[in-house]
């Protein structure tokens, strides 16, 4: 007697194996997508907003010191560079101020991520303008970004600028 109702098609074993290797493998390479995508994002961290923030509110504080300081005195005094070297990979380090910071009073805190400096330059005018200068170098890799306000003869300052704001 006959089987009325037509027999299913049957999958080839080695088709079978393609699938069961297909399913095993997807997720495999999910797992190693994922611990690289991990492993790529510690090594090369997004930049850390707050630190050029931290460059940003002090270069400003460092010119309003500079500006306080003449108010007072009459005179700008250059201050820095400190630290002597850029800091490198977005690590604190100890401020020690020179003697024209002390003067001036600024205070950044304990532990600093940015070089700080105050630069008094003549204009052709024969007037004195000082520039704020904050530079470090948070991911390591030797490009320094700079933040910098300008403070002139009348006690005007620039808005900050930044070059290479997320080095």
């Amino acid at each position: 007697m006959e089987n009325p109702v037509p027999e299913k098609p049957r999958m080839s074993p080695w088709k079978k194996g393609a699938l069961v290797v297909a399913v095993l493998a997807i997720p495999c390479l999910m797992a190693v997508a994922g611990g690289a995508f991990y492993f790529l994002s510690r090594r090369f961290p997004a930049p850390d907003k707050s630190l050029s923030n931290e460059a940003r509110v002090n270069v400003l504080t460092l010119c309003s010191d500079v500006q306080s300081y003449r108010d007072e005195h009459g005179v700008f005094v250059a201050a820095g560079p400190v630290p002597k070297e850029v800091p490198r990979g977005g690590k604190p380090v100890p401020f020690e101020p020179d003697e024209g910071l002390k003067k001036i009073g600024f205070e950044p805190g304990e532990r600093i991520h940015y070089q700080y400096q105050v630069v008094v330059q003549e204009t052709p005018l024969g007037e004195a303008e000082v520039t704020c200068y904050a530079r470090g170098d948070l991911d390591g890799d030797g490009q320094v970004s700079v933040f910098s306000v300008t403070l002139d003869a009348n006690g005007m300052t620039s808005p900050v600028k930044a070059e290479r704001e997320e080095e």
